[in-house]
């Protein structure tokens, strides 16, 4: 099979993949890596064409290429269309999938709720603790990243996948939330009753805002509950990523007993 070179049209139409512009247009987008490639295809996504560097793939990698067209690339292409600083040896395109409230399950005990998250490494992160703490959905809301940002993706470890996720905005958010009963527990600073010392035994919503705003203020003005993570040193805030892990283990501790 002929290498395919960086000139190639099509190299450049999915190296445009990397940007939030191109995903958009195209709607599609990519995922970098074979363990992220793998949990893509666990969750059902389809693929609609794979990105492979011959000379670095291997049968981890091969026994995954099915039912989409196979290219294989130059050193250079493959540079060009990856992400990544040292690309892997395989890439998939991907159809973007629908993230839609409606098809979240109809009450989760535990839903964190990313509000605003913007860096791409921390709603990635966010999601890893989710996953790994049993959360039984994640609403993406308002103007934060899109969620096949490959850097959600990386950080993630491929779990933006088979995490139920859907994106709305903030008023569809407290919506569905207050529909189904469920209450909403948001994370400040100012707030006087810590973490734990609440009560997150019910189907509960933690809701976590960007570390350098906060939450918005109708977000505060909905909630049930107001709750801080004690901070005792010169430091004013947690990384959002962090604020969220200890938010959800602390729901499932609670929701465990």
């Amino acid at each position: 099979m002929r290498l395919e070179s960086p000139r190639n049209p099509r190299i450049k139409a999915w190296s445009e993949l990397k940007s939030h512009r191109g995903r958009d247009e195209q709607g599609l987008f990519l995922v970098e890596g074979t363990r992220e490639v793998a949990r893509a295809l666990a969750a059902g996504l389809t693929p609609s064409a794979w990105l492979v560097w011959p000379e670095r793939a291997g049968a981890e990698e091969m026994k995954l290429l099915e039912a989409a067209p196979i290219f294989e690339l130059s050193e250079a292409a493959m540079r060009k269309v990856s992400y990544r600083q040292n690309p892997p040896p395989l890439i998939g395109v991907f159809e973007r999938p629908a993230r839609r409230l409606k098809d979240l399950p109809s009450r989760p005990r535990r839903v964190l709720v990313a509000v605003e998250i913007e860096k791409p490494g921390n709603l990635g992160a966010m999601l890893r603790s989710a996953d790994a703490s049993g959360t039984g959905a994640v609403l993406v809301v308002g103007k934060a990243v899109d969620l096949e940002n490959p850097n959600v993706i990386r950080a993630s470890t491929g779990t933006v996948f088979s995490l139920p996720i859907a994106v709305a905005d903030h008023n569809e958010a407290r919506a569905w939330l207050r529909k189904r009963g469920i209450q909403i527990a948001a994370a400040t600073p100012a707030a006087k009753k810590l973490y734990w010392e609440a009560d997150l035994s019910a189907p509960t919503a933690l809701v976590v805002g960007a570390e350098d705003r906060g939450l918005p203020a109708d977000w505060l003005e909905a909630a049930d509950l107001q709750l801080a993570i004690p901070m005792n040193g010169v430091a004013d805030s947690l990384n959002a990523a962090v604020s969220a892990a200890l938010f959800l283990y602390e729901a499932l501790r609670q929701q465990s007993d």
